[in-house]
């Protein structure tokens, strides 16, 4: 015969069966963490060393040669870090900016072999073979890269924080196609968030820096 436990006079209620049950699951939940903090933590990277063996790294710091901007760096840091903050933190490159930290913004877009990547959703022994772009090594003469010297000329900018972000995204697209149309360049910057609500600027800075960058391509008559 079933027993109600809605009952008042049952030996076991509903609440009781409840608050029990409960209890046990958070025992055996802090059980689990117990255990799972006393284990070994190690930092698998997506590269094999052959016969589908993945090179194992960390936890500690370990050292790293990178190319930024041209140049090799060698850094020691541990493996968990991105490499937004390598770039700020160890390497002093403060234009890269950190915002919202779970790429969603693109204040902290870099060029990874020229393509544009979310530097905070990278971990930095990602970064490895790659060659690493950042504002500050956008142009390697003297003066602005065009599309810096369109943002410029056009206001394309307030608060400042999405800036290197949005110019590093158009600098890309304008490279790969430097006939881009606003709606070319409006996907450029799709990811690229700015909460002054500059973008009219910013798409007439693309624009104006694609003009440039045609007009410095074509040979002189």
């Amino acid at each position: 015969m079933n027993e109600d436990f809605t009952k008042p006079g049952s030996r076991l209620s509903r609440r009781s069966f409840i608050k029990g049950a409960g209890a046990t699951a958070v025992v055996a939940g802090i059980g689990s963490i117990k255990r799972a903090a006393s284990a070994p933590v190690s930092i698998e990277a997506p590269t094999e060393l052959g016969d589908g063996i993945a090179e194992k790294l960390g936890p500690g710091p370990i050292t790293l040669e990178l190319s930024i901007n041209g140049a090799a760096r060698q850094i020691t840091v541990e493996p968990r870090l991105t490499m937004l903050e390598v770039l700020r933190d160890h390497l002093g490159l403060y234009g890269t900016k950190s915002v919202c930290g779970r790429g969603a913004c693109g204040a902290c877009t870099v060029h990874f072999d020229g393509a544009p990547v979310v530097s905070c959703m990278v971990l930095v022994t990602d970064a490895r073979g790659h060659q690493v772009t950042t504002i500050e090594g956008l142009t390697s003469g003297v003066g602005m890269h065009p599309v810096q010297q369109a943002f410029v000329e056009n206001d394309a900018l307030q608060c400042g924080f999405c800036t290197p972000g949005m110019i590093m995204s158009v600098a890309a697209a304008l490279k790969s196609n430097p006939n881009a149309s606003l709606e070319d360049v409006k996907q450029a910057v799709s990811g690229n968030v700015c909460r002054c609500g500059t973008y009219p600027h910013v798409f007439n800075a693309a624009l104006a820096a694609a003009r440039q960058l045609r007009n410095t391509s074509e040979p002189k008559a």
